[in-house]
Formats: C-alpha cells, structure tokens, sequence
C-alpha cells in the first residue's frame, strides 16, 4: 500500500507518519508539507511545498496513492471564523480535490476531532467548520473517506507536541494514560493507535464512516502490526 501523509511535522502526523514507516504493510509514503519531517527512511519520501491550497505544480508526482493521511491542522483559539475556515476547510478540500482527481479509488483519512457538528448549524465555531469539512469530504467519490475524531491524544514512541506549553501537560499525563484509558476509553488514544487505525482501514475497508476513541482504538487493536 502507498500512502500519502499530510501534516508530517505535527503532533498527530508524526504520530502517524511513524507508524507507516514501521508497519510492512506500507511499501512507500510521501509526506507533503511546507516544511521537512526530519525524518530519513527507505520508504519515505518528501515534498516540500509552500502552497497547500494549489497542487498543480507537483501534480503527477501525487498519482498513484491508495491512501491520504490527513492530518493538518490548526487550532481555532484567537482566530475568526473566516480564517479558521480558509486554514481548515479551504485547505483541506483544495488537497482532496486534486487528490481526488488522480486517484479516485484512494481511502482518505481525515483527522477531525470529538465534538464535530455534521448539522454545521451549531454556536461552537471549530466544530461547525470540521462538520462542514467532513461532509464535503463525504459527498466526494473516493473509495472511501473517514472522518477520525480523537478527543484527548496522548503522544507515545517519542512523539512531541509542536507547541511548547502543550509539552509540559502531556508530559504529566503520560505516566495517567492507562487511568484514563480504563474510566475514559471513549475519550482518550495515542499518537500510535490513530496510527494504525488509519493503516487498517485503509488496507481492509472500514463500515463505520465516523470513528470516535473508542473506534479507533479497536481498530488499532485488530490491526495485527507491527
């Protein structure tokens, strides 16, 4: 399986990018990005490119993928709804559309998140916006597109938050996880399960259309790699 990964230098994205490189179900992957992983493998390669709402450039360089990883993203916090919806929804749909384009048979994963509003008529401004994304990305003939909504992540396998203050919290939840997994299982994943759920679903199909925690979770779980 190739597999395309968007969003490489985040959190969850490094998370992911981590497990397909692990993971010999993944013969390739191309990370795209405006800047580099920092990552060497012999399955992976890099595109640099600074205008994540255009692809015409590197076109045919992304023909050819079963799967896309979605996982660009930016928080709401301090921004206006029109922006929050240029750097999510604008953004998001301008790479499914190419993608679509050259690839109609690809599953595409998109990381949205717990709370999601699919009515788009909700007062919580991110999760109408992620609600919108999502059903745009249903209506489109993909193979398949699913929607994953992790509420709390823990990062694992090294994996860093990207922003400096996020750190410290994760870093006094981690040792907590295992708590929060037993009281709170339809809440809280990892960097890893998020990881290898996409992985299955891409390789095996997956009926659910929406997966929360608790999905992503069990699917990670019946994964059977790494």
């Amino acid at each position: 399986m190739k597999v395309l990964v968007f969003g490489a230098t985040g959190m969850i994205g490094s998370g992911v990018l981590k497990e397909c490189l692990q993971d010999d179900r993944v013969t390739a992957v191309l990370a795209v990005g405006r800047s580099s992983c920092g990552v060497t493998h012999d399955k992976l390669r890099e595109i640099i490119h600074r205008d994540l709402f255009e692809y015409v450039t590197i076109k045919e360089e992304l023909r050819g993928y079963d799967a896309c990883f979605f996982c660009l993203g930016v928080s709401a916090l301090g921004k206006s709804e029109e922006e929050y919806r240029r750097l999510t929804y604008d953004l998001t749909l301008a790479a499914a559309q190419a993608l679509l384009e050259l690839n109609p048979e690809m599953t595409f994963c998109y990381v949205s998140g717990e709370g999601a509003d699919s009515t788009e008529q909700g007062r919580v401004m991110w999760a109408r916006v992620k609600g919108k994304i999502e059903n745009e990305l249903t209506r489109m003939p993909f193979k398949a597109a699913l929607m994953f909504r992790p509420a709390y992540i823990q990062p694992v396998k090294g994996v860093r938050s990207r922003t400096p203050h996020y750190r410290a919290p994760y870093a006094v939840f981690a040792p907590l996880y295992p708590i929060l997994r037993r009281f709170f299982p339809k809440y809280v994943t990892t960097t890893e399960s998020i990881g290898r759920a996409m992985i299955r679903a891409a390789e095996d199909g997956q009926s659910n259309r929406v997966l929360a925690s608790s999905d992503i979770n069990a699917l990670a779980a019946s994964g059977g790699q790494p």
